[in-house]
């Protein structure tokens, strides 16, 4: 009998195919078997892919509420200013007189909203990540020219390296890898 050897961990399983049906189709077959945690890499923006993967973009809720706090921003230090601060009484007017705060709130909650645009798709992206794993796969570069890559996460509950890679192989792949850590 021989010593068990211990594995290095992996990252995950790639598997590459050589169209978008074949990946959809994969990644139905690894959701049929409970993998939830996987990522695709194709050559062009396909919102088949992400439905299939079940994606949820939580990008509008962020900009909603960087909107949202912009205009409470925005109204606060106007109130502050003209009602606490430096109260004027310029024509009659109460201090408090909203309909002059209105331009203000409204650019606020433009600039913050823009703001947590670009920070929001930043973080949920994970960027910037100068190093990925799958980087250093063989025939990975294909990817952005055109063939389309299921990766099977390792962080996934049910994971299994023997499952995860029968699984991908009855979908007939054009290759299959570990891509280690």
């Amino acid at each position: 009998m021989g010593v068990p050897v211990d594995r290095p961990p992996v990252f995950g399983v790639l598997a590459e195919f050589s169209g978008k049906d074949e990946l959809i189709d994969a990644i139905g077959h690894s959701k049929d078997h409970g993998y939830r945690h996987m990522e695709a890499y194709t050559p062009l923006p396909l919102h088949d892919v992400v439905q299939a993967i079940g994606h949820k973009n939580r990008l509008p809720l962020i900009v909603l509420c960087g909107g949202i706090l912009g205009a409470t921003v925005g109204f606060a230090m106007q109130y502050y200013l003209s009602v606490e601060a430096y109260p004027l009484n310029v024509g009659g007017r109460p201090f408090n007189s909203w309909p002059s705060f209105i331009i203000i709130t409204f650019e606020m909650t433009i600039l913050f909203a823009a703001f947590s645009a670009v920070l929001g798709m930043l973080a949920l992206n994970g960027l910037p990540r100068p190093y990925h794993p799958v980087f250093h796969v063989d025939g990975f570069e294909q990817a952005s020219r055109n063939r389309f890559f299921l990766l099977l996460l390792s962080r996934d509950p049910v994971f299994d390296l023997e499952r995860a890679t029968e699984i991908l192989e009855s979908r007939e792949p054009l290759s299959m890898h570990e891509v280690p850590f």
